[in-house]
């Protein structure tokens, strides 16, 4: 079965629409540039609803120890999601220093991007393949790009990964029936507009996951 993390929520009643739809993760960005970037007091209030069968995935743009720990504590979180220029030793030391679980944004452009991912083994537990954000884009995600998918064919990643970048209701199926993504990763896809998610839209993605 794919796994669904439904990214940027903001709000209790998207939320909860992502753990009723049966979202496997819900992401929450601490970034301050992100409009979906989250206090430490509104992820905190928002992680006190997550179900403890649904994982509290944070987003971090090259944040310090003491961000991320004051943000592993409020959003009561399962994994930190890295999604800025962090090198394999700052992965290790993030899963060292917190003793959870890390992922690794990977920005792809062409197959070298996907390759060069070899080097987060044993440092990360899962990485996620995003689209490459264009040169002087404000978010390294989130931007509803979408890289050619046909790059991840016969990639030899050796590592839990997903897939994430552009990726909508219409498209998700496609999505996994051409890279065989394990688990699928969705923020603007399911917005209405920049940080303001749908319930109809998460429910409408969480369905095309499991109903392909």
């Amino acid at each position: 079965m794919t796994l669904v993390k439904i990214c940027g929520l903001t709000e209790p009643a998207t939320l909860d629409a992502a753990v009723a739809a049966g979202a496997d993760h819900v992401g929450l960005v601490f970034f301050p540039r992100s409009p979906r970037h989250l206090s430490f007091d509104r992820a905190a209030g928002l992680a006190a609803r997550v179900p403890d069968r649904v994982r509290r995935v944070g987003v971090f743009v090259d944040a310090d120890d003491a961000f991320l720990e004051t943000a592993v504590r409020a959003g009561r979180l399962d994994a930190v999601q890295l999604h800025g220029d962090e090198p394999p030793a700052r992965a290790a030391d993030v899963k060292r220093r917190f003793g959870i679980e890390v992922w690794k944004a990977v920005p792809v452009r062409t197959r070298a991007d996907i390759d060069g991912a070899r080097a987060y083994r044993g440092s990360a537990d899962r990485l996620l393949f995003d689209a490459k954000a264009p040169k002087g884009a404000d978010l390294p995600g989130g931007n509803g790009l979408r890289f050619d998918w046909r790059l991840l064919d016969g990639a030899a990643i050796g590592m839990a990964w997903g897939l994430s970048g552009g990726l909508d209701p219409e498209s998700v199926a496609d999505a996994i029936g051409a890279t065989g993504a394990p688990l699928v990763d969705v923020s603007s896809g399911v917005e209405d507009a920049p940080g303001v998610k749908s319930a109809e839209k998460i429910g409408a993605f969480v369905r095309a996951v499991r109903e392909r």
